[in-house]
């Protein structure tokens, strides 16, 4: 497999992309706002018009936009990645959705002969742009082990969770963490910062002790120093922590913390903060509490 398509060329799909045609990979890309494929066509990914185009041209093609409409649409809409009749074709979908909606789109594929894999990541385009990505695969074995060679060079660890769907589940707890260590860290931060206590200091000692995180040790300081370039956005993570609660609700399980978090986040993207990085959400812990 050498030909490889993707479908959304936002930050991740876009350092995804650089980093295949890096790696030697023929690339054909998609992106409703073609600004954004800019870069991927310097570096001699082709441009199409549709996902139609895209498909036809791949052996696998990568999804990699917001949400489950949107995965329906660039894949059962007009111009859609199975009218470019491809039975060849191996879908993998890379956006976060909530697994039952993955479960749909995979045995929709199906009824046009093309198996759907699911492959989220952990990690922003800062690593993957260098293919160090965590993937989470869920689908056909048959078909991952097809697509395993460009998985592996994707992300420095990838693993193989069974049925459809499941990789999402998994996905949707990981983004829980990150959304439970975003608001501790803020709250802490504020807690000490209120006491007339260096932040540093407490995350100095927090680093010195079993509870230290990557995020605590990287993303922390920059939250003191009010540096929130987006690797995520707020935005998306408020998208996903409402389809954590969705997916809790269609399990039959109470997720009570994360029905909270939703509420903070809901009310950070309403104080116009969705744009920045989901760790700004310490800001908004700030301005509820007229703190600096």
């Amino acid at each position: 497999m050498k030909k490889i398509g993707i479908v959304g060329l936002g930050m991740l799909g876009n350092a995804v992309a650089l980093h295949l045609l890096d790696s030697g990979f023929e690339v054909t890309v998609f992106n409703r706002n073609k600004d954004k494929t800019i870069q991927a066509k310097e570096k001699g990914a082709i441009v199409v018009d549709s996902p139609k185009e895209v498909a036809k041209k791949s052996d696998i093609l990568i999804i990699v936009v917001k949400d489950a409409d949107a995965v329906k649409q660039v894949s059962f809409g007009e111009d859609g990645i199975v009218n470019g009749e491809n039975e060849k074709l191996i879908v993998a979908d890379m956006s976060t959705i909530d697994p039952s909606e993955s479960k749909n789109i995979s045995e929709k594929f199906q009824e046009f002969n093309i198996n759907k894999l699911d492959i989220p990541v952990m990690g922003g385009p800062n690593v993957a742009i260098t293919g160090d990505l965590v993937m989470m695969v869920s689908g056909n074995k048959e078909s991952f082990e097809e697509c395993k060679n460009i998985f592996e060079k994707i992300a420095n660890k990838v693993f193989f969770l069974g049925d459809k769907g499941v990789a999402h589940s998994v996905k949707l707890a990981m983004n829980l963490q990150i959304t439970m260590l975003a608001l501790a860290l803020s709250e802490g931060i504020t807690l000490v910062k209120k006491a007339d206590v260096d932040p540093k200091i407490f995350l100095e000692i927090l680093n010195s002790t079993y509870f230290k995180t990557g995020m605590s040790k990287n993303k922390a300081f920059k939250m003191i120093e009010g540096k929130y370039e987006p690797t995520f956005t707020l935005e998306n993570l408020k998208k996903d922590i409402t389809t954590m609660t969705h997916a809790a609700k269609s399990l039959g399980i109470k997720l009570p913390m994360i029905e909270k978090a939703e509420e903070v986040y809901e009310n950070a993207v309403n104080e116009g903060l969705g744009g920045i990085d989901y760790t700004g959400i310490i800001e908004y812990i700030k301005r509820i509490n007229k703190s600096k």
